[in-house]
């Protein structure tokens, strides 16, 4: 059975859907672009959205018990491949010091909702007892 994991430190979902649904022992997180939670306006320029889009993912993750460490898989979505490197670095600070890293893909798109430069979704696993 599906349950829905939803946290005011992370901006509200931009249509029908929640920021985080748990199946079992894995956690499926609806992307995230670099909204301030408290404004609801996407912060300026790409290395503010990305660090805002990380620290909305690591609420999301909080609110259902997870941290960095448990993600396993990580899509980021960018309009601007020239900005990888610096998207790459935060992204490794996002991490911090993990064991095992995710999987991941980046990929360069034509456009983000509300004219965000960067997004990202992860999927993340429960400890195993």
């Amino acid at each position: 059975m599906a349950s829905s994991v939803n946290t005011k430190e992370a901006p509200k979902a931009l249509g029908p859907y929640n920021q985080a649904v748990r199946v079992g022992q894995t956690l499926y997180c609806s992307g995230q672009i670099g909204l301030d939670p408290a404004s609801g306006h996407l912060v300026d320029g790409i290395e503010a959205q990305a660090k805002q889009v990380f620290k909305n993912i690591t609420q999301v993750l909080k609110a259902a018990g997870l941290t960095p460490k448990d993600v396993v898989k990580a899509n980021i979505f960018m309009t601007n491949l020239a900005d990888f490197g610096l998207v790459n670095d935060l992204y490794a600070d996002f991490l911090g010091d993990t064991a095992t890293l995710p999987a991941r893909s980046c990929v360069a798109v034509a456009a983000l909702p509300a004219q965000a430069q960067i997004e990202c979704e992860v999927t993340a696993a429960f400890p195993q007892d």
